[in-house]
């Protein structure tokens, strides 16, 4: 691309809108974050744009150079609409965002789901870097998940490639029938077991208290034989979802990122767990966290463009 002097990435969130530009060599240059335009009606989704772009234009005004661009969302692109779908961010769905971005930034931008864009960031540059096949996995208000083959992306044909969280929690016992209910519609999949969410409804069903899952966790670390024991069953319910991950794919590495990725004892007791479940005498996949932290996704956005794409 003509006058592309660096990569620039978005991560568009429910709350925050960040931007990082990254140089031709891999060096962060610069990173900036805004509010994401909330409750505005109508106006929302214009608004949002607007501090896209403004945004953008601001990380090139401080590096002084322009850049390529690749925006993360909580959703994806229809291959059919080529509008956004099944994003949390209802404001977003129905647009065609990377279109209407491309009008105010004359040029290309490529957009990408926002698990995909942190699996993108761990396979190239992070825990994942070197390896085969991964699967990246976000645990947060939300489950995303995201595969990366020999260094490419796998979107899939109806750009849904990764998303194990809609899929029912497998092996359920009797009393995870028919289970929690989803945004999406139906009942008891992996995202209303395994998000934070979910371990707070574990918690609560058991305690009658309302905790977050960060105090779950200081309480079992503590002793506190309530939140060890649903922590217990969280790992248990994390062995069988990634399980069937291992059965399908038979990823070499798995990397966890989201906010619950900071329990620590989940990368022992998860593969401790998952044999009972994988189809094989032996499990060789290695359970990680990611190394780029909150930064994989606006990361993995900057990576969307490849570097034969911007410089030949």
């Amino acid at each position: 691309m003509k006058g592309i002097e660096c990569r620039i990435g978005v991560d568009l969130g429910g709350t925050k809108i960040e931007c990082i530009a990254i140089s031709r060599d891999g060096h962060v240059l610069t990173r900036e974050r805004v509010g994401t335009p909330r409750d505005m009606g109508d106006k929302t989704y214009r608004a949002i744009l607007g501090a896209i772009r403004d945004l953008i234009l601001e990380i090139e005004s401080i590096t002084g150079f322009k850049g390529s661009v690749g925006v993360g969302i909580p959703g994806t692109l229809s291959t059919t609409t080529w509008a956004v779908k099944n994003a949390n961010s209802t404001s977003l769905i129905g647009h065609s965002l990377d279109r209407d971005l491309e009008e105010l930034l004359q040029r290309p931008v490529r957009l990408q789901n926002d698990a995909n864009c942190f699996a993108l960031s761990e396979a190239t540059d992070g825990a994942a870097t070197g390896v085969d096949s991964m699967f990246g996995v976000i645990l947060g208000t939300g489950i995303g998940g995201g595969i990366v083959i020999q260094g490419t992306l796998v979107t899939g044909v109806n750009a849904i490639g990764g998303e194990w969280g809609h899929n029912p929690l497998p092996w359920p016992r009797n009393d995870e029938l028919p289970g929690p209910d989803c945004y999406c519609g139906k009942k008891g999949c992996i995202e209303t077991f395994l998000s934070g969410p979910g371990l707070q409804l574990t918690y609560w069903s058991r305690m009658r208290l309302r905790i977050t899952a960060e105090a779950i966790s200081h309480r079992a670390d503590a002793g506190d034989r309530h939140a060890d024991a649903v922590l217990t069953i969280y790992e248990d319910r994390l062995a069988r979802g990634l399980a069937t991950v291992i059965n399908m794919l038979d990823p070499e590495v798995i990397v966890l990122g989201g906010g619950l990725s900071n329990i620590g004892r989940l990368y022992d007791n998860v593969p401790a767990r998952w044999s009972d479940y994988v189809f094989s005498d032996d499990v060789c996949t290695k359970l990680v966290k990611a190394h780029h932290g909150d930064s994989s996704g606006v990361r993995g956005a900057a990576w969307l463009w490849s570097e034969s794409e911007i410089w030949g």
